[in-house]
């Protein structure tokens, strides 16, 4: 089964596994929509995400790396 937008922490630990060295905070969310977008377990429509989606991506990224 494909990830969706509102699977943050798993869509995080994609993100920790593809790009380890990546400082989540650092990242505009245009970018990181880009990011997520090109994971291969991402699934769900890319124009179905907004401000609120990445930033709990983002968050749940930097507090798995913290």
């Amino acid at each position: 089964m494909k990830l969706t937008w509102k699977d943050s922490e798993d869509i995080a630990w994609a993100l920790i596994d593809k790009f380890p060295d990546q400082d989540p905070l650092r990242l505009s969310f245009p970018k990181l929509h880009q990011l997520v977008c090109g994971l291969e377990e991402f699934g769900d429509d890319p124009k179905a995400s907004n401000e609120k989606l990445l930033e709990n991506i983002q968050m749940a990224w930097y507090g798995e790396i913290k």
